[in-house]
């Protein structure tokens, strides 16, 4: 993991991260390494499309779904669950699972274009079906269609997704992302402070902005559609690669903004950030995703993080704790500053202590048994401002020599 931002001590607010990463292959029960997007369920259950047909893997044991099974193909380019529901896209129409009996639908039950590249379930409960002609929204009965004879651009949609004030936003990786307000289409691009035409992805946050994920990084509109910031360097990449293309972004319900960020087949450098408190962090296979190809992100309920990558796929689970005043002490350090030789006051009885860089890093845990105080010698670390946590009290420490 890389801080990509450098942070001021005197920061009002911030985040330590700590990040555990479970990865699944096809030994695991996997139908197919090849992931290529994933579509989170209720409790634990989570579905994966791959090149090889469909994963569902509910925290204890894999359940793969093939033609053999009812698919209508077995490279799966889409997947939503939904209502119980199961939706597979793929390059010949789109299949349905209800638990019991698969259903099939293609162009001759009016879809579009059976060429299927993304689900999403609106807030009516009405699907849209990004294909390689438009959209398609399917309400269970019939389809209704979008091409560029209503106003779309040419070359399709890929990816689709809801604003709060239900406005739907489209993209197709190549003329910006495209409203859509029930009755007319309005294209933003570069022309409208995107950093890129090329988009593709899109994802709401509480306050209605829409981050917008680009070939070379994160634009954001405002709740009024109005171009605010760019996020450039979201990742580290080898030269020339300095700009970031992003493949997926999406919200945790904190907040948090987690991008896969990818440049191509020839780089071997790519992974996923995470977007904290004015902070870029990134994670790579160092850190323990199952491989740098990231090609589609989904959260869970309890914010954990599902990365499909090209080799594999990875649940990060992070536990963070905010300070919300750095230079608020939650329990007694003294002296502080201090040569690392210091002593520490709690009222727990029992706890782990964890102490964290600034970079979100473990560098040191003890647990500490009974009340009052507590001599540490922390003077191992370097120099710099560090986090201290015990149980759920916090305290920030600065060591200097």
């Amino acid at each position: 993991m890389k801080l990509l931002t450098s942070l001021l001590v005197f920061l009002v607010s911030l985040t330590i991260h700590s990040q555990s990463f479970e990865s699944y292959y096809e030994e695991d029960g996997l139908v197919s390494n090849s992931v290529n997007c994933v579509s989170v369920g209720e409790g634990s259950n989570v579905y994966f499309a791959t090149q090889y047909g469909i994963s569902h893997y509910d925290g204890t044991t894999w359940t793969n779904y093939t033609v053999e099974e009812g698919l209508v193909d077995n490279n799966v380019t889409a997947i939503l669950i939904s209502d119980g529901v199961l939706w597979a896209g793929t390059d010949f129409g789109f299949s349905t699972f209800d638990g019991t009996e698969w259903t099939t639908y293609t162009t001759d039950d009016g879809l579009e274009d059976n060429r299927v590249k993304h689900f999403f379930q609106d807030a009516d409960g009405l699907v849209w079906i990004g294909n390689n002609d438009g959209v398609s929204t399917f309400d269970g009965a019939s389809f209704t269609n979008f091409t560029t004879a209503d106003g779309l651009p040419s070359f399709g949609v890929s990816h689709v997704t809801q604003d709060l004030d239900g406005t739907m936003w489209l993209s197709n990786g190549i003329f910006g992302v495209i409203q859509y307000d029930g009755t007319t289409f309005t294209t933003y691009n570069e022309d409208d402070g995107l950093l890129s035409n090329s988009i593709r992805a899109v994802a709401v946050s509480s306050s209605n902005k829409k981050w917008i994920g680009t070939a070379d990084g994160i634009s954001v509109l405002g709740a009024d559609n109005v171009h605010e910031e760019d996020h450039e360097i979201i990742f580290v990449l080898p030269p020339p690669y300095l700009l970031c293309p992003v493949e997926d972004i999406a919200l945790d319900s904190q907040g948090h903004v987690w991008a896969a960020v990818y440049p191509d087949y020839i780089v071997t450098v790519g992974g996923v950030s995470l977007y904290d408190s004015g902070v870029w962090l990134d994670y790579d296979e160092d850190d323990g995703l199952a491989g740098p190809n990231v090609r589609a992100l989904s959260i869970d309920e309890n914010d954990g993080v599902w990365v499909a990558t090209s080799t594999g796929v990875t649940y990060i689970s992070d536990v963070p704790f905010s300070i919300y005043e750095l230079d608020q002490q939650t329990f007694k350090t003294y002296p502080n500053p201090s040569n690392g030789i210091m002593n520490i006051v709690l009222d727990n009885s029992s706890e782990t202590l964890e102490i964290y860089s600034l970079t979100s890093e473990l560098v040191y845990t003890k647990t500490i048994k009974g009340k009052s105080n507590h001599a540490l010698n922390l003077s191992f670390l370097s120099e710099g401002i560090y986090v201290m946590k015990y149980g759920s009290q916090t305290s920030r420490i600065s060591i200097q020599f």
